[in-house]
């Protein structure tokens, strides 16, 4: 018996030590962390440089209340990361993980529209199918039904516009006039709502668990720049699982230079070593909300110093070992190896991401890109049979949480060749196992 309770009533075995890329259950069994626990430990396990910095640290002071004092380590790291971010990001608020910091970026928005006469606007659009976190405000702007249903009428429901699924909708993402098509969506949405009332849009630049790592198709990502300029709405760009690292640059959003309002991050910033999240805001949005009274929102561990400790050895890490380059190079090698499981395994139906944020996804016909059936819940089922074979990976349904699977493949930005081989290794006879039991018509 346990007195804990999460999702459901499955239990797990007990987690002994992790380094690295591997962790082990009291028992001596070893798991490679193919997903970094939930696209969140970039820099792998126990880190000792990481270890060290919060030792220091710990001897120092392990709390201090953000208006009782000022601390070292969050200054250190508010200035680290406007380093690493386009220039006119400045100000960094911290929070401890991301449906905070969602919350932080939309509520700054809110303030600073208040605060600059544009009382009117207070919608945020975002995208169907998304995930913006798992408080009511983060679920407000979270296209994934299967979350949302149950508490939508305790929550003001905010507009949507499709995500840029090209490869559902038979369209080439290569193609410009793809991207400006699901762009255009946006600006529709914006005329329909009324430009005035629009306060922001958000997104992930690379899709996370909720499209399973769909990446913008061409002429997207600056479409919808020039929309929200054009119509005076904030972007906001949700690099909660994207950034540190994680799609071969520091934010994703360098892939496409672009220059959003407001950034909210997590996972990898703490890399599991401490819960820590930021927002960062461009300098324009911040003194008009301090100079009307302040910013009304706040968090008790904002800026906490061992998380920020933390937060500062994990960033160390990650330009000391060049690890954005390594997720680069190796989440080329990981997609053609992914490829390469989709030509040998029928079931496969599209493989997809950037960096070390990668994705395959089951279907029952390739061509007529139809799901498995829904009652077969294939993507628990794939995932528990890789974790028998000690590979760790993260799985969710593609369309709105109900139907679809996909399996999201994101090891630390630590990995090799070597575990490449063993994570490919460990999804091809997972691969083997699974469409023998679920669907043997494949095989």
């Amino acid at each position: 018996m346990s007195n804990l309770f999460y999702q459901g009533r499955g239990r797990k075995p007990v987690l002994d030590q992790a380094r690295g890329v591997y962790m082990w259950d009291t028992d001596g069994k070893r798991y490679l962390d193919g997903s970094s626990g939930a696209m969140v430990c970039n820099i792998g396990h126990s880190d000792p440089q990481v270890l060290a910095a919060m030792q220091r640290q710990m001897e120092k002071s392990t709390f201090g209340y953000r208006l009782h004092f000022e601390t070292d380590a969050s200054e250190k790291l508010a200035a680290r990361l406007a380093g690493l971010m386009p220039d006119h990001l400045t100000r960094v608020f911290f929070v401890s993980g991301g449906s905070e910091a969602v919350e932080s970026g939309m509520k700054m928005a809110r303030q600073h529209a208040l605060a600059t006469g544009q009382g009117s606007r207070w919608k945020v659009i975002s995208r169907q199918p998304s995930y913006h976190g798992c408080t009511l405000g983060a679920l407000a702007v979270t296209g994934y039904a299967a979350l949302t249903d149950p508490f939508e009428p305790m929550m003001r429901m905010m507009p949507r516009v499709p995500a840029p699924r090209a490869y559902l909708d038979g369209l080439d993402p290569d193609d410009e006039a793809t991207g400006h098509h699901y762009a255009d969506m946006l600006e529709q949405q914006i005329l329909t709502e009324g430009p005035e009332t629009v306060l922001a849009f958000i997104l992930e630049p690379v899709g996370g668990a909720s499209t399973g790592a769909l990446v913008p198709p061409q002429g997207y990502m600056a479409r919808i720049r020039e929309i929200c300029d054009r119509h005076g709405v904030l972007l906001i760009l949700d690099e909660v699982m994207t950034g540190a690292g994680r799609t071969g640059t520091f934010l994703g959003s360098e892939h496409w230079t672009l220059r959003p309002d407001i950034v909210v991050m997590s996972k990898g910033l703490g890399a599991g070593y401490m819960p820590l999240g930021a927002m960062i805001v461009d300098e324009r949005l911040v003194e008009p909300v301090l100079d009307a009274g302040g910013f009304a929102h706040g968090f008790t561990y904002a800026g906490n110093p061992l998380s920020c400790a933390a937060g500062l050895a994990v960033v160390d890490v990650i330009e000391s070992k060049g690890l954005c380059a390594n997720a680069a190079a190796m989440g080329d090698k990981l997609i053609a190896r992914l490829h390469g499981l989709m030509q040998k395994h029928e079931i496969i139906g599209d493989v997809r991401g950037k960096g070390l944020l990668t994705a395959f996804e089951f279907m029952s016909d390739r061509d007529a890109k139809t799901p498995l059936p829904r009652e077969l819940k294939a993507y628990q089922r794939f995932v528990d049979i890789a974790y028998d074979r000690g590979l760790i990976v993260y799985s969710r349904r593609t369309h709105d949480g109900y139907s679809g699977d996909h399996i999201l493949v994101c090891p630390p930005l630590i990995t090799t060749d070597d575990h490449l081989d063993e994570i490919i290794e460990g999804l091809d006879a997972s691969l083997d196992q699974f469409t023998a039991e679920i669907a043997p018509g494949l095989a």
